[in-house]
């Protein structure tokens, strides 16, 4: 589905001390792909931001951007970068037209180029009629296009975007989620961001960072399976031994909840209710509760990084 790989980041970690901020990180990202990176405050995401953006040295690993090394040819490396940070590096005194080509210019492109990329990104961004307009009398939606329109004004081959619609209206969302989608057809994009809600909407791919290592990396599909789990919550009155319950038909794990309840997770296809209401009036298990459980992106995430009930001890698989 993607074509060739523009950014590979193998075995990075960051060390403040004796702290490991980041932890043997590996992960690719390709062209035609938007990447969902979330983590709990202080779990590195930032930290691992910084590193790709070429403005914090590993400890150890290795950066390629566009199989350029961020490390050998840092100048080279970044010109395939764009970046947004969370609070765009804006001059609201100058008119937007003023400020992309003072972009462009910084970016080394030639004048004409310039006038060029400029034209093409307003283009992209929606900001045609609003190249004579002061940057400090835009909406904040508008403000925010303007910071995409210098992240790609000079056609990266990725762009970071970090946390790009915090603060923005209901409308302003949709329409910069609709750009960041339209981003991802030609570039590679990796979006940083806590709403996760914005992931599921806009993201092919999801990682999650928890205490400086990986501990999820699926795509939409693989994802759309984990949340699509048959979970039961059991209640019992005279339960049965463990090895009993974990022997029923498509159980895949058996945890214990406090007050004679149970959470019974099966494997895709498996799991129905009324059967499993049935072996307990059969074998007199004194059933008081059955409840079925969806689990959204939100329980994953919570559980992956919190330790609640549906964490999970190791890393998925990078998807391909």
């Amino acid at each position: 589905m993607y074509s060739e790989t523009l950014v590979s980041v193998t075995r990075l970690s960051r060390y403040y001390g004796k702290l490991a901020a980041v932890n043997d990180l590996s992960f690719e990202l390709r062209r035609g792909e938007v990447l969902g990176f979330l983590g709990p405050n202080g779990a590195g995401k930032t930290t691992t931001m910084q590193m790709l953006c070429g403005t914090l040295a590993p400890s150890t690993g290795s950066i390629r951007i566009a199989s350029v090394d961020l490390l050998e040819r840092p100048r080279e490396a970044k010109r395939q970068l764009g970046y947004l940070p969370e609070q765009p590096p804006l001059y609201r005194e100058l008119t937007v037209d003023e400020y992309l080509h003072y972009c462009g210019r910084l970016r080394g492109l030639s004048r004409a180029a310039t006038a060029t990329a400029v034209s093409r990104a307003k283009g992209r961004c929606g900001l045609e009629g609003c190249g004579s307009r002061l940057i400090g009398n835009l909406s904040k939606g508008y403000q925010q296009r303007v910071g995409i329109a210098q992240a790609i004004l000079h056609r990266p081959a990725v762009v970071v975007l970090d946390e790009p619609t915090v603060g923005l209206d209901p409308i302003q969302i949709r329409e910069i989620r609709s750009l960041i989608r339209e981003l991802g057809e030609d570039h590679g994009v990796i979006l940083s961001t806590h709403i996760l809600p914005e992931v599921q909407a806009v993201c092919d791919r999801v990682q999650i960072i928890h205490q400086g290592r990986l501990v999820l990396n699926e795509n939409r599909q693989q994802l759309a399976q984990r949340m699509g789990q048959c979970v039961l919550r059991l209640g019992l009155r005279r339960p049965p031994p463990l090895e009993v319950l974990e022997a029923i038909a498509g159980v895949r794990q058996v945890e214990a909840l406090p007050e004679g309840r149970w959470r019974l997770t099966f494997g895709e296809g498996a799991g129905r209710t009324e059967e499993l209401a049935v072996r307990a009036a059969e074998d007199d298990w004194g059933l008081f509760e059955l409840v079925s459980e969806q689990r959204s992106l939100e329980e994953i995430f919570v559980g992956l990084t919190c330790g609640e009930s549906f964490a999970e001890s190791e890393p998925s698989a990078e998807a391909s």
